[in-house]
């Protein structure tokens, strides 16, 4: 899962992990711009995009975005045959050209045969042929057409990059993202090998190490540090949101960090997390040592995060920080909880007769974009 060819043999638990929440977060995130308005083109962009499949024909990142594009029963497919829809672009890059010729070779067979089985006629695909290249990282990054699609307001992007290692997502790389408008992300990083190699140049060529205190931090925490580190880079006024998951292998750390400047992606994002760890919404490995169904004593659990956050929430409107819903639903995304723990908080709150509500309450938790805001006042 990190310098090596991961499609040389049979993805690991891990690996299958990360395309698990690649593909969801695809399938949550690609309706958004399906069917919003504004928009004139989806670029979907995956820049370390492999060959395409593992020994065992598992599919890798290219190939479950042309899946999930296709929708169930080919519904997006129909909608992109009418044209009621943006369009759809690919552009796959893969540096190696062995690779890159393989992918281009498992895109064209892959095409080729949903065509012949579509059910919705001999047209033709309706979805054009992926952009195909075998370039660096970098080339790609400081080309003027990739630029200039980033900065467009009419194009959604959803770029994956699930880079070998740790050194593409550079501050500068990472800056730009964020600036970009309707432009969601997720990469992969070794986190364990910063960790382990922090005080070495070639780690510091890449990353400011001296703020990140990885010396007084469980290696398990480095993931959840190392997204703090990313959190720290973005301007104060930028509204953006990062979330990190955590994923262990044997006795390494390695993870994803999604970022998106919608609260809806987020929301979405969150949803996946938190489905594959309903403890804490972050890793496969129980990072805040929640005690699991039937560890102690049969239907006992705890949610170490939850109850936190939930904590800080009721701290923050007790002191008058958090003076609205709106400010308690967004309190609680930016900690990488569902924002229904706002929810849940205010109604104990107003139950114990702590708070009173200047408005019309409701527990509006989803969408928080288009929440009905009421006003937060002490008892």
């Amino acid at each position: 899962m990190s310098d090596k060819d991961i499609n040389s043999k049979a993805f690991d638990e891990g690996t299958l992990l990360k395309l698990n929440i690649f593909r969801e977060s695809f399938r949550e995130w690609l309706p958004v711009f399906l069917y919003g308005k504004g928009i004139e083109r989806i670029c979907i962009y995956d820049l370390f995009a492999g060959s395409g499949y593992d020994t065992e024909g598992n599919p890798g990142s290219p190939m479950i975005l042309l899946d999930e594009v296709r929708g169930n029963n080919r519904q997006y497919c129909s909608l992109i045959r009418r044209g009621t829809t943006p369009k759809v672009i690919f552009g796959f890059n893969e540096k190696e050209k062995v690779k890159s010729d393989r992918l281009r070779e498992n895109v064209t067979n892959y095409r080729s045969a949903c065509a012949q089985n579509c059910p919705l006629g001999s047209e033709g695909c309706c979805l054009g042929a992926p952009f195909i290249k075998s370039m660096s990282f970098e080339d790609i990054t400081q080309s003027k057409t990739f630029k200039t699609i980033l900065q467009d307001e009419k194009t959604a992007k959803f770029i994956l990059l699930d880079q070998y290692g740790i050194k593409e997502i550079t501050e500068n790389i990472f800056l730009s993202l964020i600036s970009c408008p309707k432009a969601d992300f997720i990469f992969f990083i070794s986190t364990s090998t910063i960790r382990r190699f922090a005080n070495h140049d070639a780690i510091k060529k890449y990353f400011a190490t001296e703020k990140i205190d990885f010396d007084n931090t469980e290696p398990k925490e480095c993931h959840r540090l190392l997204a703090e580190y990313y959190r720290s880079l973005i301007p104060e006024n930028i509204e953006y949101y990062l979330h990190s998951f955590t994923i262990k292998k044997g006795s390494n750390y390695y993870g994803l960090i999604f970022g998106s400047s919608h609260s809806l992606g987020m929301e979405k994002f969150l949803r996946v997390c938190w489905k594959y760890d309903k403890y804490s919404g972050d890793s496969n490995c129980n990072l805040d040592d929640d005690e699991e169904w039937g560890e102690l004593f049969q239907g006992a659990s705890t949610h170490h995060k939850i109850d936190a956050v939930k904590a800080e929430i009721e701290s923050l409107i007790l002191a008058e920080k958090i003076r609205t819903n709106k400010e308690g639903l967004h309190y609680a995304l930016r900690r990488g909880c569902l924002p229904s723990v706002y929810v849940d908080t205010i109604k104990d709150l107003i139950k114990r007769g702590v708070v009173k509500i200047i408005g019309k309450f409701n527990a509006q938790s989803t969408k928080i974009h288009q929440v009905d805001e009421y006003q937060i006042a002490l008892s």
